[in-house]
């Protein structure tokens, strides 16, 4: 008989209802627990995981105690990862934590100690690496087709999208930063690990806040604050200097006056690059220009990340989301704000 796994849900809102909806459909795991500070949040979470009130908790750490939960889902603000990851790894349990990892390279270091000192298993929830796309491209970059990647362009781009108006997202001190943290995670994480590369040593950034502090490029995710404020970037680009010379262009934008929505993430090789949006590798043979398109099978890469790691909870395996990996990518992360913020280059020895 499978083993099921005993789950408790810490922050109840919007991306804690989305990880609950695929929780439910999952054979190795049973939603026994979840907490929330807010009351109707709480209770509305209670009612579709069909927990009853005693179940349900304002405080983490009566969640924490529990013996039935043996992995929690940390869905908080970006302020608070550091804090309850290190704390439940303290009580014993595994932890799914939400991107980004944390609001600095300080506090994702806490995290990976406590990890490795509990034994329990960590894994951040960058779903982009579980999308089909990205799973059939990074086979062919292992398979050695493009060669020595040496430069690499990713962002992610929207028309307009700011999330949760004068809420945590757009408070620098719950949330470290927009779009940077928020979505330019996502492609960054997938660029560097097609790449392999984890290794940043220098970066130069801009930030910009341009529709924000009017009010304008609101999008529909989040709940907004209308009493609240915006007080961090609404687009940031910046060039990476990898420590083997590789280097990557980087783009976030929660608003701009753009077509639409894009999702870019471009690698170019000395033997072929490719091309995620159209998942197209370019090459040459026998002297000619090929354009090679690359199927894949479409999943849901939440579903796939959540049954990953309960499939390494009950193989003892590591997860995908690597310490060494996330680690570098906080420190990228980290360099692109700090770099934006001082209006010069930031070097990785700087953090």
């Amino acid at each position: 008989m499978l083993k099921e796994v005993g789950v408790g849900v810490i922050g109840c809102g919007g991306i804690g209802l989305h990880h609950l909806n695929r929780l439910l459909k999952m054979d190795s795991t049973t939603v026994v627990a979840g907490c929330d500070i807010n009351p109707s949040t709480l209770e509305r979470f209670g009612v579709e995981a069909g927990l009853p009130r005693k179940n349900l908790y304002n405080d983490y750490g009566q969640l924490l105690k529990r013996d039935d939960v043996e992995v929690v889902f940390v869905c908080l603000p970006n302020r608070l990862h550091s804090t309850v990851t290190v704390e439940a790894f303290e009580a014993g349990k595994h932890v799914y934590c939400e991107k980004p990892m944390a609001v600095n390279l300080s506090e994702a270091k806490m995290m990976v100690e406590a990890a490795e000192r509990s034994g329990g298993k960590l894994l951040v929830g960058l779903q982009s690496r579980f999308s089909g796309d990205a799973q059939a491209m990074k086979r062919h970059v292992v398979n050695g087709e493009l060669g020595e990647i040496y430069y690499a362009k990713c962002g992610w781009l929207r028309r307009s999208g700011i999330p949760g108006w004068g809420s945590w997202f757009t408070r620098r001190k719950d949330a470290g930063a927009g779009p940077i943290y928020d979505i330019g995670v996502h492609v960054l994480d997938l660029t560097m690990w097609l790449m392999s590369n984890f290794e940043p040593v220098s970066a130069y950034a801009s930030s910009y806040a341009k529709f924000g502090p009017e009010k304008r490029g609101l999008g529909r995710w989040g709940k907004p604050e209308p009493e609240g404020y915006f007080d961090v970037e609404d687009l940031s680009t910046a060039l990476l200097k990898m420590e083997n010379g590789a280097s990557v262009s980087f783009e976030a934008s929660w608003a701009s006056h753009i077509e639409g929505p894009r999702r870019i993430v471009t690698l170019m090789g000395d033997r072929a690059g490719l091309d995620i949006e159209s998942m197209t590798i370019y090459t040459t043979e026998d002297g000619g220009h090929v354009d090679k398109k690359v199927y894949f099978e479409e999943v849901d890469p939440y579903l796939a990340a959540m049954n990953h790691f309960i499939d390494c909870i009950l193989e003892n395996r590591e997860p995908l989301t690597r310490p060494e990996e996330m680690l570098g990518l906080q420190r990228a992360l980290d360099m692109i704000l700090k770099s934006s913020q001082e209006g010069s280059v930031v070097s990785a020895d700087e953090l």
